[in-house]
């Protein structure tokens, strides 16, 4: 009764002291209420994430428990397994084990990954700020950017060999243009307004690019290098291809020609979860670096 007459004679212009205690269906209204005025798409997914993980891995033990698939097209999660704790200790065509595979195949991409970054960043702001730049690079970056990069592996290998440049250099040209384009789409995504009020205080060229463009468009420039280190990775089998002798990539290949579908299978889990681990990292580092994304 006490509650019944507190919420009659609550106005709403009382603190909220002087209210009645909500309910906890209403609190969850006002929750729902309040992330339906955010940004589409908002809450966390890790759950379904994981759902969706192990509804997958029990599909797969029942195809291969049912007999459903032939273990020489598809092994059962216990033979992959147990082919990752054998490539852990040497047990792959080769002999080598498997950190020495990931070790060099990470080495490679990032090396590639690097060089990228510190050449493509600058020639994406050079295109986004003068059309001299866009008109000489873009053609060229247009160009070869929807080749596979199996088209120009036999050109790079006549050119440079069969060594660590031949592999470093595909996996570059293969980050290369992402982040090339996506540099010069977050310059010209820039406002028109901030770039005119920096004018208008007096600042440079070179002011107006460190100052202005820079910031607002590294959302751009750090999405661009998620993209690109993703298509590094996808190269990295065409990549190890060129005569290697170790590496995630050519471990796959070689387990293919004497049909060890079990390695196979966990070599490709393998080259997907250090993919999902590098991904991850960029997302932090976007993150850190560019906290007012999505909130302005």
């Amino acid at each position: 009764m006490a509650a019944t007459e507190t919420k009659l004679l609550a106005r709403p212009g009382d603190p909220p002291a002087a209210r009645a205690p909500s309910s906890p269906e209403s609190a969850r209204r006002r929750r729902k209420r309040a992330q339906s005025y955010g940004a589409l798409g908002q809450g966390a997914t890790w759950h379904i994430s994981l759902a969706t993980a192990l509804v997958l891995l029990a599909l797969w033990w029942l195809a291969t428990r049912l007999g459903w698939i032939k273990p020489l097209f598809l092994p059962s999660p216990r033979a992959t397994f147990d082919a990752f704790i054998g490539a852990i200790t040497g047990d792959t065509q080769g002999g080598t084990p498997l950190a020495q595979h990931v070790e060099i195949s990470v080495l490679r991409v990032l090396a590639a990954f690097s060089l990228a970054v510190v050449t493509a960043v600058p020639v994406g702001i050079a295109m986004g700020t003068s059309r001299i730049a866009r008109g000489i690079a873009d053609p060229l970056i247009e160009f070869y950017r929807p080749l596979p990069p199996l088209a120009y592996l036999p050109l790079i290998v006549i050119w440079l060999g069969i060594d660590e440049s031949a592999k470093i250099t595909l996996i570059f040209l293969a980050c290369f243009a992402p982040l090339a384009m996506a540099s010069k789409a977050g310059v010209r995504s820039v406002a028109i307004e901030q770039i005119n009020a920096a004018r208008s205080l007096g600042a440079t060229r070179w002011q107006v690019i460190r100052m202005v463009v820079l910031p607002a468009a590294l959302p751009e420039i750090l999405t661009g290098m998620r993209i690109a280190i993703g298509f590094g990775w996808t190269t990295l089998v065409a990549a190890e291809m060129v005569a290697a002798t170790a590496g995630l990539g050519q471990m796959v290949l070689n387990a293919s020609n004497f049909l060890r579908t079990d390695i196979v299978i966990m070599g490709i889990v393998v080259i997907g979860i250090l993919a999902y681990c590098f991904d991850a990292l960029m997302r932090r580092l976007e993150k850190a670096l560019t906290p007012w994304k999505g909130r302005m």
